[in-house]
């Protein structure tokens, strides 16, 4: 991969779109994780205003550490560098206390999780209209276009994406070239939205490399009886996820009428 060609591609696809946009910088939510490390050394390097949000709820000591960590390591390498904490554990609490809860459990907590991130991403739009920044996003390819691993309306509702067309992979690449720091390049990927230690790999039943792996084989046409073993395993695991989440993945379903009845 020529790493550092597709870094100043994307630095200048950023720049580009935003000075188009009329826009004055960027707005991103850290989390601790890769992705949002890379994204906003990215945006940082276009040399305009990138407010960083650290939005914890109920979120782990370690998390909070490393999101910080990244933050005062983009101050001392580039200028225009803001950080700020926006606590969103009460507003998260007073919301669980104003809904009931389901006695399906998964389905309860599943719709707490993405709560969070629709939390998160009302905020990055709450500082993005003061500001009038551009919500850069941080779905890399994979999540993105591949498993659907991401939240509608949150994580998912952003006004660029930077990394989505690069695999996960690719993404630690990046993070290396740009010397991120090394607890967040170690730390195991989490989308840190049910309060717990469960990794992404957790949560999907495989890993990352093993995703990037079906994807290619499933845009070479090839299907589950193609293989056997934990290949075909990770390929079903793939296939469904892909087609159960396509539905973030497509524009809103329009309902069009037609011309002659209007």
């Amino acid at each position: 991969m020529q790493t550092e060609k597709i870094i100043n591609h994307i630095v200048k696809w950023l720049t580009d779109y935003l000075e188009k946009s009329k826009q004055k910088g960027f707005v991103i939510g850290i989390s601790g994780g890769i992705d949002s490390a890379v994204v906003s050394t990215l945006c940082a390097k276009t040399g305009f205003p990138v407010l960083c949000l650290e939005m914890p709820i109920h979120q782990a000591e370690t998390q909070v550490s490393r999101a910080w960590n990244h933050i005062e390591w983009l101050k001392k390498n580039f200028e225009k560098i803001e950080g700020r904490t926006v606590n969103l554990t009460p507003v998260y609490d007073e919301f669980v206390s104003a809904t009931e809860k389901s006695e399906n459990e998964y389905a309860y907590l599943l719709s707490l999780a993405n709560t969070r991130a629709r939390l998160r991403m009302t905020t990055l739009y709450y500082y993005a209209g003061l500001n009038n920044y551009l919500v850069a996003g941080t779905g890399n390819k994979v999540e993105d276009f591949g498993v659907g691993f991401f939240t509608k309306y949150g994580d998912g509702g952003v006004d660029i994406s930077p990394i989505a067309d690069l695999m996960k992979s690719e993404v630690y690449e990046i993070a290396e070239f740009l010397g991120i720091n090394q607890d967040i390049q170690k730390a195991a990927p989490t989308d840190g939205l049910f309060g717990d230690n469960r990794t992404d790999e957790d949560q999907i039943g495989a890993s990352y490399d093993e995703l990037e792996w079906a994807m290619k084989a499933a845009e070479r046409g090839q299907i589950a009886k193609d293989f056997s073993g934990r290949e075909r395993e990770v390929f079903e695991i793939y296939d469904k996820r892909h087609h159960a989440n396509l539905h973030k993945m497509i524009p809103i379903p329009v309902c069009e009428i037609p011309k002659e009845w209007k």
